[in-house]
């Protein structure tokens, strides 16, 4: 990615004039630098050569969707987090967007607060992932005959076993304590735990790679 990039830039994608402005607004009079974009190619433009310290991402934009640009964008290997911002009616899509790498989902409407709240820990939680000392572990646990577990599903779920509440594991990650319990819940899926203990018996179980 480019040196030029900044600690403080944060990406903006929404085809809502109103909702531009107003992020913008928001996110600047917190300190940061915001960079709007009204579609995802011209994202993928500025995006592919420099990283942001955050991408808001909007689900419906013209041209390809949200879910697209996340894909084009390798999320879970992109060296920024990525939230999607969805409507009421958009959940699913943003569960899906989570399943394909985004960190989390911000719904409309929104508060001011509450987005430089959640962009401020993202961003922190990112950093001290890539600082290392308090990252998040997140060992290559091996589940013979089970579905693989994403990388943020295995940090959530080292988390867990070590006996984070969804509250705490999503301040270490940066997600919101809904998220959290979404990926508990796709994780007891994919290992086929019945409840919480055993879910816990099948990590305690479970040979590291």
């Amino acid at each position: 990615m480019n040196e030029k990039s900044s600690a403080r830039e944060v990406f903006v994608v929404d085809d809502d004039p109103a909702v531009r402005e107003t992020l913008s607004i928001v996110l600047s009079t917190a300190g940061y630098e915001v960079i709007c974009f009204a579609d995802g190619e011209s994202l993928l433009a500025v995006a592919r050569s420099r990283s942001p310290a955050c991408i808001l991402l909007d689900v419906h934009i013209p041209g390809r969707s949200g879910l697209d640009i996340l894909a084009e964008l390798h999320a879970e290997d992109y060296p920024a987090p990525i939230f999607m911002i969805s409507g009421k009616g958009d959940i699913a899509m943003a569960v899906n967007a989570i399943k394909n790498g985004a960190l989390d989902f911000i719904e409309k409407p929104f508060r001011g607060k509450e987005i430089v709240g959640r962009v401020e820990e993202a961003i922190e939680a990112f950093q001290r992932r890539l600082g290392g000392g308090t990252e998040v572990k997140a060992p290559s646990y091996v589940f013979p005959g089970k579905e693989p577990l994403t990388l943020r599903e295995r940090e959530v779920l080292e988390l867990f076993a070590s006996g984070n509440t969804n509250k705490e594991a999503g301040r270490q990650l940066g997600i919101s304590p809904r998220t959290i319990e979404y990926h508990r819940a796709n994780i007891m899926k994919k290992l086929g735990a019945r409840n919480a203990t055993d879910l816990v018996r099948i990590v305690m179980t479970a040979p590291k790679a």
